[in-house]
């Protein structure tokens, strides 16, 4: 596994399959979310995030996929699929509920006979959305996760108060 993070995607059959390779975090979840949503709106609505080769997720990059997962609910015979998650991976998922929105390594995941030959076709993702202020990304990630799962809002009540307020400082500082 490289040390460096990065996101991959391809597009297959009735697929979107992005994969992150290295930690999902604050700073690779803006390149997920985009590819996410171009897929999503060219009509792809299977989207598979596939977990083989995180080493781990931030709660940023868990609220980017619960987003995803939210807006592929909107959309008739949509969802969110995740592939090979780990126990760590699935354990994180599982513990801000997030396994009520997407299916975690589900047993029936008609793309697994193309799996190996979809992996080989990934290509890097756009990292447009890196160079763009990570605040507003970052608080909207936190407030789906605490929309989910009122239990969460405790967990990261001080996340939010601290970028609302980081925020509104550089909204005050514009002016």
């Amino acid at each position: 596994m490289s040390t460096e993070s990065s996101i991959l995607a391809c597009r297959e059959g009735q697929f979107s399959w992005i994969r992150c390779e290295g930690k999902g975090s604050f700073q690779n979840s803006p390149a997920m979310k985009e590819q996410a949503e171009s897929d999503i709106e060219s009509g792809f609505n299977n989207v598979v995030i596939d977990l083989e080769q995180c080493s781990g997720m931030d709660s940023t990059f868990m609220g980017t996929m619960a987003g995803i997962a939210m807006r592929l609910m909107k959309i008739p015979d949509a969802k969110l699929k995740v592939a090979s998650p780990g126990e760590r991976n699935r354990q994180s998922l599982e513990d801000l509920g997030l396994d009520s929105l997407m299916e975690i390594d589900p047993e029936d995941g008609s793309w697994d006979e193309r799996l190996i030959e979809m992996r080989k076709e990934m290509k890097p993702c756009s990292d447009q959305a890196a160079k763009q202020d990570k605040a507003p990304h970052v608080l909207d990630a936190h407030k789906k996760l605490c929309e989910v799962d009122s239990r969460n809002t405790k967990k990261f009540a001080t996340v939010l108060d601290f970028l609302e307020a980081d925020i509104n400082s550089k909204k005050t500082n514009r002016k």
